[in-house]
Order: C-alpha cells, then structure tokens, then sequence
C-alpha cells in the first residue's frame, strides 16, 4: 500500500513581509514533496494579479505542481476564461474552482451582469476547454447559504457532473464529520475523489471566528480544551495534538490525501505531517 500524500494550500503576499512569509512557508513545507500546492483567490478577486504572480513563481523556480484558485466574483465570462488562458500556457494543468466569496461589505454574492452565475457554470466551461483537472470546493458543515441539509451534497454532484474530477472540504474538526459527509456524497452517486481539507489551529480566537462564517460546527469540548490551553500557555502543544489525532483518524480509515490549510504559517504543519510519519527521508534529512 502506498504512503498518503499532502498537498498544502498557500495565500499570495501583499507586502514585502508577506512575501518573505510566503517563500519560507513554501521552503519548508516544499521537502514534504507534496502532490500539488494551491494559492487562493482574496474576496471579491482581490489577489487575482498576485496570485498570477505566485502561480508562476512557484512552478517555474519552486517546481512545484500547482493548482491556481479561480472565481466567479467580480469579473465577466471572457475575462474568467482568458485567465484560465493565461494558466495554461504557464503549464498550469489544474484550477480550483469556486464560485468566491464578496468584497468585504459587498453582503452576498451577486452575480456579474456577464460572469457566471456559479461555479457550476464556470467548472462546465473550464472542462470545455479541455485543458485541466478541475477540483472543487465542498462542505461537510452546511454552507451558511444551503437551503437544507441536502443542498450542499446536490450542488456538489452538480460541479462533480460539470467536469469536476476532485473536490477539497472546507476545514472541520472531527474526523466523523467527514465520514459521515463521505458516506452522503457515495449515497447520492458521487463517486469523484473527496480530500479533506486540514486547518491546523494557530490561533485559537481566529479559528473559532472563521468557523463561525463558513459554517463549520465548533465542537463544545475542543472550545473548553482551547480556552484552558491558553489559560495554561500550552496552545501550541494542544493544537499540534488536537490537528495531528484528527489526520491520524482520517488515515486510519484509508484517507489517503491530506490538503493543509497553511495560512502561510509552516511550523504548525510541517510538526504535524512529521508526527505522522509522512515526511519523506529527503525532508527528514533537511531538518537533522
């Protein structure tokens, strides 16, 4: 049986000492040898030039294998597509497509009067094209907008049968919360590879607010862990601990790709995916 494999998600720098963040978050979590690492579009298509610019820096001087985010928000079809363009003639073979979050401010998503109306028609017209691997985004949690507890699962089969090959889940914080999503998606015929998406808690407040946008349930007792860990100082500890008993759990059940939400922070990853065992003898030796 062959080992499980990591891939690692990355935001584009908007500052100078973002920028160096960046490139020592990719410097360290690149001798991992992951699968693929993806950058991500800001709210509202904010960080489209920057993450053009990451895109390209990683594969041509990094050599990495990257998945470029791209959004409906705020931008026409032609203009959509001609970026997808422009990333496949960078050699970039595979998109995350997701409909985007607003501007800040903006409230709810709307749709661009020439754009697409949702990232079901843009992961249609990207497979039209005939020039990538798809991969979308999926919610284990209800998505705050779902109209019941079936949407998400319906509007996931809808981007799988688009053209949609993958899809990655917003984050969660126990490893049944996959499973039983999993189970729903086999149950409505979905049949695409489903990764779990990984947040390592770096900050407790600040996860625990993101959570709460996307939607994500907070378990009561990992709250009262936190909340005494911080009272303790020993947040780190307990974040390494909580982040690395969730992955193992997932690999036990024959989970065999994790994908980080790094946040441009490494440490916290890189600890876990070596408490896994999963670093390769070339990352082992880099840190000896």
């Amino acid at each position: 049986m062959s080992q499980p494999t990591v891939s690692f998600e990355f935001f584009p720098p908007q500052s100078l000492e973002a920028s160096f963040r960046l490139w020592d978050t990719v410097n360290t979590l690149a001798h991992f040898d992951p699968s693929f690492v993806s950058v991500t579009y800001g709210a509202g298509g904010t960080t489209r030039a920057l993450t053009h610019e990451a895109v390209e820096t990683l594969r041509s001087h990094m050599g990495l294998n990257v998945a470029a985010h791209l959004t409906c928000v705020d931008a026409t079809r032609a203009e959509t597509l001609a970026i997808a363009d422009q990333y496949a003639r960078a050699g970039v073979s595979r998109i995350v497509a997701l409909r985007g979050d607003p501007p800040k401010g903006a409230g709810q998503f709307a749709v661009h009067p020439d754009g697409f109306a949702s990232s079901v028609d843009l992961v249609e017209a990207l497979a039209q094209t005939g020039k990538f691997d798809i991969t979308v985004g999926a919610y284990p949690d209800p998505h705050p907008e779902a109209a019941d507890g079936n949407a998400d699962i319906d509007w996931l089969k809808r981007k799988i049968d688009a053209g949609a090959s993958s899809a990655i889940t917003q984050f969660f914080f126990e490893a049944e919360t996959f499973f039983r999503f999993r189970d729903r998606c086999a149950d409505a015929g979905i049949t695409a590879q489903i990764i779990p998406g990984i947040l390592p808690i770096e900050n407790w407040s600040g996860t625990r607010a993101f959570a709460k946008r996307c939607g994500a349930n907070v378990p009561t007792e990992l709250a009262t862990m936190f909340e005494t860990a911080e009272r303790d100082g020993r947040t780190d500890l307990l974040a390494t601990a909580v982040c690395t008993e969730l992955c193992s759990d997932l690999l036990d059940d024959g989970i065999d790709h994790l994908h980080f939400y790094t946040l441009n922070k490494p440490g916290l990853t890189r600890d876990v995916v070596h408490a896994l065992g999963l670093a390769p003898d070339t990352a082992l030796a880099n840190v000896a």
